[in-house]
């Protein structure tokens, strides 16, 4: 799969690119058709709480592409819930696919 991290008016560590990988890449083991995935990172409204913003787009063949977003204090946290999100989805695409 090829991931693209873009880190909106901030430079991202290494250590939150690699988490960001490893969360990202185990998509994989729930849809094994994932050609890309673009990850999104934003900081809205500094200063408040839930302010970290992370966005996932993969696209899958057959149809355009699933996303989700979420919010959350750190980019860790947001990630991990928008993984967990993004497992769901890819969950019903399998299970529609295969009733057809």
């Amino acid at each position: 799969m090829n991931l693209k991290i873009n880190d909106v008016h901030f430079t991202a560590d290494q250590k939150l690119v690699e988490f960001l990988n490893k969360k990202v890449n185990k998509l994989d083991t729930f849809f094994d058709g994932i050609i890309s995935a673009e990850v999104i990172l934003k900081v809205v409204k500094p200063e408040t709480s839930n302010n970290k913003e992370v966005e996932i787009k993969l696209s899958i063949p057959a149809k355009d592409y699933l996303f989700t977003k979420k919010h959350a204090d750190t980019f860790e946290e947001a990630t991990t819930l928008a993984v967990d999100a993004m497992k769901k989805q890819l969950t019903k695409f399998k299970e529609k696919r295969k009733e057809k």
